[in-house]
Order: C-alpha cells, then structure tokens, then sequence
C-alpha cells in the first residue's frame, strides 16, 4: 500500500542502508586512523562512531542495594524488586532540541554500567555513540538498541528521562522503523526534587551534583549548546567543540550514577547521613510514610522501623508537617494528648508558617491543651 506509513519508513530506511551501492555489502566498523580527529572513537556503522571509556565514582558501590532504596526511587516498588548493581543501564541522550516531536534527533546516546562492586575506588563503564550526520540516524538507533538487549529488560535509570530520552528514542525508532525496545524506567529526577526542592534555586542535575554531591563540572559544556554544536559540526566538519559535548555527556552518566549511590547511602542510613548530603528531612520522612504505606507487602519491619525514627526526628526538630503527622499518632493511635501537645508546640516555635497551618496548628494546641488539663473530654 503505497500510503502505508511502514512501508514508507522501510523505503526510506532501506535507501538509507544502500548508500554504497546495491550490491555490494557495508563496509565492516574498524578503527579510525590514528590522524583522525576523533581519537579514541572507531566507526560503529554508517556516518556513526562508537567509544567505550570508564570513570572513577566519588561514593561506595555495594554489592547490592538495601531494599529500602525503593523509598527514594519508588520505580523500584512498581517494578516489585530493587535491582541488583550489575542489572542497572545508566541512560543519556544529546539532542538537536528541547522538544520531544518528531525533528528532534538524537545525535549522542550515553550508556553506564557499574564494575567492580564493593571496592574502592567504584567505577563505571561507559559507552557512546555519536551521529555524525543525518543518513547515519537508522546505524545509530540501532547500535543504541543493541545496549538495552544486554538484559531482558534492562533497569534503565535516567534523569528526566521518563518525560524527555525516552520519549525522543520511542520516536527515532518509529522514524526508523525499528521497535522501541523494553525495559523498567526509574527517573531520578523525581527522587532528588523530593529531597532537595526547598534546599536548592533548582533541582537540575548539575545542580544537585554540584551542590548536594560536591562534583567537580568546571570547564563543562552546558548542555543547552549542544544543539548549536551539532549543526555547527555539520556546517564545519570541525569536531573539536563536538568532543566538549561527548565529554559533558560522559559527565552526565557518571554524575548520574553518583547520585543513585548517593540515595542508596541515605536510603540505608538516612539519620546518619543528613549532615553529608543536606536533604531535606521532613520532605523525606513524609515520603517514608507515603511509601511504608503503598508499598505495605514490599517493606518489612526494618524499613518501617527507619521511617517511624526518620518522622519522630523530622517533628522533634519543629518541622510542621512531621509534628502533625506524629501529633495525630500520639493522639489517636497511643491515646497520649501530652506527647502531642509537645509535638504540636514544637511546630509552633518555627519563625516562618504558612498563615493557615499556624491557625491549624493554634487550634491544635488549644484543643490538647485543654485535654491535658481536664478542662476538654
């Protein structure tokens, strides 16, 4: 059927492949000569290249994680298991836009894998490839494919991936009449505006490096002049300012990487680490409390132990939301007016409330006060 949009995407990706002649075969990847102005990097496929290099991470890679990293990264719940360090693919793309319709191309995919579990200094492993020019898109999704096929399916952990990578991957797919392929999706994005909303101007991931894991990006590309360097290597030939952006890429998944290791220390111990990674508390205890009681069939005791302690912590230093939530467990589950009262006049010493909560909470107090003194059944 000559309107057939499958058909049209086959004529097209097959033109695409006959780019040397009809009969003879593509020509095999092999190394680039030492001249190149891509070292490091060999031909993976028509107009696209590959490199495969590996980066130090600043935080422990256990042997597995603590079950408990599922409070942070609730994908892990949903997908009913935490993975184990060896199942995980870190995920970043570089694109020629910001929005996720079908002319925006993806020009640069990065993949991390972890190596070397339980020793110092961790490491992460991470391979690349690069479009080096449009005819090349159908070799280039095709080598990224190939990486999401080393586990069926793969844990893919990205940052933003969820709204923006995985949705420009779903569509250069569908222009390249390849299927997208499966896999679980944990976007870290979400965990750190979690932890971090109130505590930072942003929640972008240079940011939450910089400032929350002490990451070094000087001399970093930002990433929104990527797609100015890509067509400007498409006018020039010159790649110099290219390999900026495949190493601010690099970067990312490394970063990216860092701070899923950084959740799992503060998921494993969250009191002990508050001091390290300055999140915020009483956001992460509701979030504990919110899980504990979604995910009741996937936590144990442990875990239900941490949040009780990490929720008492939050509301004894006066954080409101955390005072009340214990209030109302003092009051109604333990049948102790005075240990909520304590909790409710903690709240109440904070400088700064919203107008509402501190008539809320006055009334509160007035209310167990009067219980507490034998003046209110």
């Amino acid at each position: 059927m000559p309107h057939n949009l499958k058909a049209r995407l086959g004529r097209i990706r097959g033109q695409g492949h006959t780019r040397h002649s009809d009969t003879s075969p593509a020509p095999k990847p092999a190394a680039l000569p030492p001249d190149a102005p891509w070292p490091g990097w060999t031909e993976a496929g028509f107009k696209t290249l590959k490199r495969t290099l590996c980066r130090e991470l600043p935080f422990l890679l256990p042997e597995n994680f603590p079950k408990a990293l599922a409070v942070l990264v609730p994908d892990f719940a949903r997908a009913g298991r935490v993975p184990a360090p060896g199942e995980l693919l870190f995920f970043d793309l570089e694109t020629t836009g910001l929005s996720g319709g079908a002319g925006t191309v993806a020009f640069l995919a990065a993949f991390g894998r972890f190596s070397a579990p339980g020793r110092l200094p961790s490491q992460i492993e991470i391979t690349q490839y690069l479009l080096l020019d449009y005819p090349g898109e159908a070799d280039f999704v095709e080598n990224a494919i190939k990486e999401f096929a080393a586990a069926a399916p793969p844990f893919v952990v990205s940052y933003n991936g969820k709204s923006f990578d995985s949705q420009i991957l779903k569509t250069r797919c569908l222009m390249s009449g390849i299927m997208p392929p499966p896999y679980f999706h944990a976007d870290l994005l979400h965990s750190a505006r979690r932890l971090w909303r109130r505590q930072l101007p942003d929640c972008s991931q240079a940011t939450i490096e910089t400032s929350v894991l002490g990451l070094d990006r000087s001399g970093d590309v930002p990433g929104a002049l990527a797609p100015d360097i890509w067509f400007s290597f498409l006018r020039s030939g010159s790649g110099r300012e290219l390999l900026s952006v495949c190493d601010h890429n690099a970067r990312d998944i490394s970063g990216l990487a860092s701070l899923l290791l950084a959740l799992a220390e503060i998921s494993n111990a969250p009191l002990k680490s508050r001091d390290r990674f300055r999140f915020d508390e009483e956001a992460l205890a509701l979030s504990w409390r919110r899980e504990m009681k979604k995910g009741a069939l996937f936590f144990g005791e442990a875990e239900q132990k941490t949040g009780g302690l990490l929720l008492e912590s939050a509301a004894r230093n006066g954080c409101p939301a955390a005072s009340i939530a214990m209030a109302k467990t003092a009051e109604w589950q333990h049948g102790d007016p005075a240990l909520a009262l304590e909790y409710t006049a903690r709240a109440l010493q904070k400088a700064e409330l919203p107008r509402r909560l501190r008539e809320d909470l006055e009334k509160r107090h007035a209310r167990l006060l009067g219980k507490t003194t034998g003046l209110l059944p």
